[in-house]
């Protein structure tokens, strides 16, 4: 059995100067993936299920899945519940398992995104479960614009949350499909000299492998989420089996041929990241 909070094994990422790969799912065959891929690299992983995962499959299904795939697995698995927006939907995912919650209270006053994550924060602890919070707002590539963490908001959040993890916005953005996005070093250095919790980055797709694994070694950010890349290879992978056969009708052949090009790109995720 090895199933991990998130602060077990961000702690000796921060410690050892790398990086834990947060990797959003979307059903059985990407999450099987993943944990393969950790498994091949050696490395934990976070499964992470995310407001568009669990508008399409409810949150127990989620919970039996990932489950079970960390309880067959040779890695720690971190069963995470990604950008929750309610304490009763953290207090759910906390009942069923889940070894993380992640409240997203970034769009709320500070004072009402401190209270609220507090609130949870405890909630989670007293169950022996991890919690990740989120200061500043990381925004959307064709959506909503950014507002940068601010690092004396920051040390005050962390202070006063108690949060495991903390989710910052220094140039990142959420489903940006090339790898341009750039990181605001002043800023991420000003956070860490206020704080010293794990940071993590949201929209971690959009950052270059290169600067990925350099930011994994030289600073405090110690979990990328990458959900847009992975689904981009996911598809890729999915249109090259159709057009290879093109008279394939069934399922569970179709996606399964998926599977092997999916782990090989996670590989590449989760091995940058070390």
């Amino acid at each position: 059995m090895t199933r991990a909070t998130l602060a077990e094994v961000l702690r000796p990422a921060l410690r050892e100067g790398y990086a834990v790969a947060g990797l959003v799912c979307l059903g059985w065959e990407d999450a099987r993936a993943y944990v393969a891929a950790a498994e091949a690299e050696g490395a934990p992983v976070i499964l992470q299920a995310g407001p568009g995962a669990r508008a399409h499959m409810p949150l127990p299904v989620w919970a039996a899945m990932f489950h079970a795939l960390a309880d067959a697995a040779s890695v720690p698995v971190v069963s995470h519940l990604d950008h929750g927006t309610s304490v009763a939907e953290c207090e759910e995912a906390i009942a069923l398992g889940f070894t993380s919650v992640m409240f997203d209270g970034s769009r709320l006053p500070l004072d009402e995104n401190i209270r609220q994550t507090r609130a949870i924060v405890e909630m989670a602890h007293a169950a022996g479960v991890s919690c990740e919070g989120e200061i500043g707002f990381v925004g959307y590539s064709e959506g909503a614009a950014s507002e940068g963490t601010d690092p004396n908001e920051a040390a005050r959040f962390a202070r006063d949350t108690g949060v495991d993890a903390m989710a910052v916005s220094v140039g990142n953005v959420h489903q940006q499909t090339d790898h341009s996005a750039q990181i605001d070093r002043g800023r991420l250095s000003r956070i860490e000299a206020a704080t010293d919790v794990p940071l993590v980055i949201h929209g971690g797709s959009g950052l270059s492998h290169a600067l990925r694994r350099s930011l994994a070694g030289t600073s405090a950010i110690c979990k990328f989420n990458i959900g847009t890349e992975l689904r981009m290879a996911f598809g890729t992978a999915l249109r090259q089996t159709l057009d290879a056969k093109p008279d394939a009708f069934d399922r569970i052949a179709i996606l399964s041929a998926v599977e092997d090009p999916l782990t090989q790109k996670a590989r590449e995720v989760i091995g940058g990241l070390r």
